[in-house]
């Protein structure tokens, strides 16, 4: 299967901050926060939302087209995913302006605050699937990318009939009702986390029954309480996989994104996709960086068949 993962191409700074940032937020001074958080450490790793799904996927044996913007430091970043087993021609690379850059800082609960400078990934707009490849992929990703970029992508998916899930996770928060229900029309699955599923459902209006409805598979990720999968009208609860030893929380959501999508690709059955897509973020959480995971698809099976029972369906991809 050819898939385009679109969206995000980043740096990520990760810094652990040795507290309990609720510690330091008191309700009645909400409206004039004015805070520092001195961290322990700081780490500079690959990120950004498509290229943490591509790289998952490579990881599972797959070459999935990366697209996106990224700036003149994305030579080594362009070297690495290769190496992985992404193809990045489907890149565009601005000679004058940097890659985009998340900045985030974990306390001991795991709770994070984040900013995110866009850099390269402010120009995404100005390019769309036809002016990067000229073959028609057969599921592209809309992943949180440039707002106007997403909503573009979305309408070529549309306007081409080429499957695409929508994935606004992060943007959430900055697009508006309209844009969001606008942008997954058409949508063959929708993926987010609980909290941005209810942003969702306070700026469209919309009840979880009618997300669902509008979609023919609708994934919304519950941390360590694992994922809720809607499809046909049936919920699918799935359980999460506890990690060896919780390293860094940032990129779960995308590891079970390329997880969920890898197995649609070997056209496995849902609740069998949402447990691969479990056992692809636990990895993630083991390791401090959104790509730091490394394994063969013989050991990510073997591991799998430790806490699921698949039937030997995950047979035809060893």
């Amino acid at each position: 299967m050819d898939i385009v993962v679109s969206g995000s191409i980043a740096y990520d700074y990760l810094m652990t901050f040795p507290g309990h940032f609720k510690d330091h937020l008191h309700p009645e001074d909400l409206h004039q926060i004015s805070l520092s958080f001195l961290v322990d450490e700081m780490t500079k790793h690959w990120g950004g939302v498509a290229a943490n799904i591509g790289y998952t996927l490579a990881m599972l044996g797959m070459r999935p087209k990366l697209m996106g913007t990224a700036g003149r430091d994305f030579q080594d970043y362009r070297q690495w995913l290769e190496s992985a087993g992404v193809d990045t021609s489907t890149v565009t690379e601005l000679s004058d302006v940097f890659t985009a850059s998340f900045f985030v800082n974990t306390d001991l609960d795991n709770n994070q605050i984040a900013t995110f400078y866009a850099g390269a990934m402010g120009r995404a707009r100005n390019y769309l699937l036809a002016d990067v490849m000229e073959a028609t992929p057969d599921l592209v990703v809309v992943s949180p990318n440039d707002p106007k970029a997403m909503a573009n992508i979305a309408e070529e998916c549309r306007n081409r009939k080429i499957r695409f899930i929508y994935d606004p996770s992060q943007q959430v928060a900055r697009l508006s009702g309209e844009e969001i229900s606008h942008d997954m029309q058409g949508a063959y699955a929708m993926f987010v986390n609980a909290y941005e599923a209810r942003v969702i459902c306070e700026k469209t209006g919309k009840s979880i029954d009618d997300l669902r409805q509008m979609t023919e598979i609708l994934v919304i990720t519950q941390g360590e309480r694992g994922s809720h999968i809607y499809e046909n009208g049936n919920l699918i609860e799935v359980p999460a996989i506890p990690a060896k030893q919780v390293q860094d929380p940032t990129g779960g959501g995308d590891a079970f994104r390329a997880g969920f999508i890898f197995a649609l690709a070997h056209n496995l059955p849902i609740e069998l996709a949402g447990r691969i897509g479990a056992l692809c973020a636990t990895y993630v959480l083991e390791q401090i960086g959104t790509q730091g995971h490394q394994y063969t698809i013989e050991e990510f099976v073997q591991r799998f068949r430790h806490h699921f029972d698949d039937g030997d369906l995950l047979n035809v991809v060893i």
